[in-house]
């Protein structure tokens, strides 16, 4: 009979109760309450704002500011860095999970999931990254306090609304973490949840947003945006400034679908983009703070004719670290070093959503950094403002209980948990932070826009 080998000794994790307990010390460190403190010594907004403007496309700069310029919360959605700069200044936690950067209430909402299911989640990871929890959260519970200010809600709905996607958070977070991480990888949310648990009227804006979605398709986006050529051949059809055709080498960069970006897919998809040539590309106009980078929406075609259409997308550093100051673990900035930003994007939403576009892949040139993804493949959400005070403050809770799910995949989430307990001994710090923020942002917005 042989013997068996001595078996090697474990190393393991360290569990989840003593990561709960090293939460709960950091209470020690920086107790609750604190987090309600804001730091606004050493600010320069604009010039945040301004240094970013040196790396887009110079002709697009005056339309950034001119939608920024539009309300408090467009600037709110555009000032990105801005909040990452002012966040460095306060003290933190220091208890880093992987981040979405951008985690206001309109960066959530509807998309199609490989299997053509409709999923509601985080849908924006330009910015994302490595950061302390919190740093998600305030963004999140800021942005609900601006859309109630903005749409003239009662101050106790505001404030009640904030206070609840805190507890919803803390709560939903420590359910997760008592489950194991393949539990956790599997969680997500449906917008059949989400309808649920509103009332007849306003579940009828929840249903047009659900329809409006089904029909923003990659098939619609061909039939609205291009024309059909000689010999079947189709093409996007200008409309400036915000569609326009790019120069030669530009076009061939992105139009090399089977170079980098093929490489940086899955093998199915490998296959399937066999089927088809790229055709033609255009400059893209899109969103609000993106407005400057090099959006491209590249339109590929099969020998039948069939169109399929992609989004390439100019990727920098995230706020989170250039602004922010994060340092970021070795092992995504090894990613970056090797394949680029686009990367970053790329990993960071594969982690943080329940499921993702399997077209998500990455491209890198001397110049530029970018992600790519299908483009209308369902995308769509809820516009707060159509939505009553009850179903308002549950959709502020239905956004904090998916922010939950996407920081659960990190191995700090335990310790989050630990620190923030049950949600509200953490609510009014976090929601007197976001009230005085708010405040601020209303400041910065204003002398934006005279500037």
């Amino acid at each position: 009979m042989t013997t068996p080998a001595p078996a090697e000794p474990r190393n393991p994790p360290p569990s989840s109760a003593d990561r709960r307990a090293f939460g709960r010390d950091a209470r020690q460190r920086l107790p609750r309450r604190d987090l309600a403190l804001l730091t606004t010594t050493g600010r320069d907004p604009l010039g945040v704002l301004a240094s970013q403007n040196t790396s887009r496309v110079p002709e697009l700069v005056p339309m950034r500011a001119e939608r920024m310029s539009a309300s408090v919360f467009a600037f709110y959605r555009g000032a990105a860095a801005v909040m990452a700069a002012d966040l460095a200044r306060d003290a933190s936690t220091g208890i880093s999970v992987a981040s979405c950067g951008d985690a206001h209430v309109a960066n959530f909402g509807f998309y199609a999931s490989p299997q053509r299911s409709l999923v509601f989640d985080l849908n924006d990871f330009d910015e994302a990254a490595w950061a302390p929890w919190e740093w998600d959260l305030k963004r999140l519970v800021t942005s609900v306090v601006l859309a109630g200010q903005e749409t003239s809600r009662d101050d106790r709905v505001v404030r009640e609304s904030a206070a609840a996607a805190v507890r919803t958070y803390a709560r939903v977070l420590d359910r997760l973490v008592e489950r194991d991480p393949l539990a956790r990888y599997f969680e997500h949310f449906s917008p059949q949840e989400l309808l649920d648990s509103y009332d007849p009227q306003s579940r009828s804006v929840v249903v047009e947003a659900i329809r409006d979605a089904k029909r923003r398709t990659g098939k619609r986006a061909v039939r609205r945006l291009t024309t059909e050529g000689d010999g079947g051949r189709l093409a996007f059809v200008e409309q400036p400034p915000t569609t326009v055709h790019v120069d030669l080498d530009t076009s061939r960069l992105m139009l090399a679908v089977d170079g980098d970006y093929r490489a940086s897919v899955n093998v199915d998809v490998r296959m399937l983009l066999s089927h088809y040539e790229a055709v033609d590309v255009v400059l893209r106009v899109v969103g609000v703070g993106s407005v400057g980078t090099r959006c491209f929406l590249v339109l590929l075609q099969d020998g039948d004719g069939h169109a399929l259409m992609l989004q390439g997308k100019e990727a920098g550093r995230s706020v989170l670290e250039q602004y922010g100051g994060v340092h970021q673990p070795a092992a995504l900035t090894d990613v970056v070093a090797a394949f680029g930003e686009g990367a970053r994007v790329v990993s960071l939403q594969r982690v943080l959503q329940a499921v993702s576009d399997p077209f998500l892949g990455h491209v890198r040139s001397p110049d530029q950094d970018y992600y790519v993804r299908q483009f209308h493949d369902m995308k769509g959400g809820i516009e707060m403002v159509e939505l009553d005070d009850a179903p308002f403050q549950r959709y502020a809770q239905a956004c904090a209980a998916t922010l939950a799910r996407a920081h659960a995949q990190s191995p700090n989430a335990a310790a989050v948990a630990g620190y923030a307990g049950g949600g509200r001994a953490l609510a009014d710090p976090i929601v007197d932070w976001a009230y005085a923020y708010a405040d601020l942002t209303r400041a910065d917005h204003a002398a934006f826009a005279a500037a």
